[in-house]
């Protein structure tokens, strides 16, 4: 299992968006997939439509006790995969770790247990800098970061290059950035447009072909909770994401998987 975590300390860039679309579309190409939630707004988990909570065990209990991450997993066969919803108690979840030794290692070993399960499992991680959101990156195989073509986002992106190499010293860690992806990105704006030209001379190696074009229907999707290509399959948004996930195959997986 694959997991990648999509992250970015600035909000508003197509975080959750890029996730949720994602792994749909990872889906529709034939793989398992498992989405994670781990931010208490829960976002993601609305955008799924799963609105169920947790009486018994909760995200909390998985974190901090030997409850299995298995026990949170709620199917959605209508979109070809599973998630493990966010929940407000994850809030109460970052301020108990605190007080167990190596808080931010939990995660990783929890998805441990289910990596035969899957072929990817997507992180939507917070957008502050927390127990959470390291965590989610200590747990990474590939970190990508959604930003949108402005100068607010690059010092989002140079935040969270500087968090993870905080990390890195910290925890011992290898952790980098592995993708870049361009979101919300208005065509008509010459300064959109400069700072992508300046993005792919700069980081080409890190900076997906695939650019997510603005497009309100991917704004609006998440209230009707569906990813866009179960609203509409041929819609700009619905393709982009579609060729982004041809890209992560073709990028990250072994040369003999399809």
């Amino acid at each position: 299992m694959r997991i990648l975590v999509v992250a970015n300390q600035k909000g508003g860039v197509g975080k959750t968006t890029t996730t949720l679309n994602l792994a749909a579309s990872l889906a529709a190409a034939g793989r398992k997939i498992l989405l994670l939630d781990i931010d208490s707004q829960a976002n993601l988990t609305t955008g799924l439509g799963e609105k169920k909570r947790y009486e018994e065990t909760t995200i909390t209990d998985v974190l901090l006790d030997d409850a299995p991450l298995e026990s949170l997993i709620q199917r959605k066969p209508d979109f070809k995969m599973d998630v493990i919803p966010g929940s407000p108690d994850l809030i109460s979840a970052e301020l108990e770790m605190a007080r167990v030794s190596d808080p931010t290692s939990i995660l990783k070993g929890k998805l441990s247990q289910l990596a035969h399960n899957y072929d990817y499992c997507l992180i939507d991680s917070p957008p502050s800098v927390g127990m959470l959101s390291v965590s989610a990156l200590r747990a990474a195989d590939k970190i990508i970061i959604p930003l949108q073509c402005e100068h607010f986002s690059i010092e989002g992106l140079e935040a969270m290059q500087r968090t993870i190499i905080e990390i890195n010293k910290a925890t011992g860690s290898n952790l980098k950035i592995d993708g870049i992806l361009r979101t919300m990105f208005d065509q008509e704006k010459e300064r959109a447009k400069e700072i992508s030209e300046k993005l792919e001379q700069s980081l080409s190696q890190q900076v997906f072909n695939t650019i997510i074009p603005r497009c309100d229907l991917l704004a609006e999707a998440p209230s009707e909770g569906k990813p866009i290509m179960y609203i509409d399959p041929n819609a700009k948004g619905t393709l982009a994401y579609f060729a982004l996930a041809g890209e992560i195959i073709m990028r990250f997986e072994d040369k003999n998987v399809a």
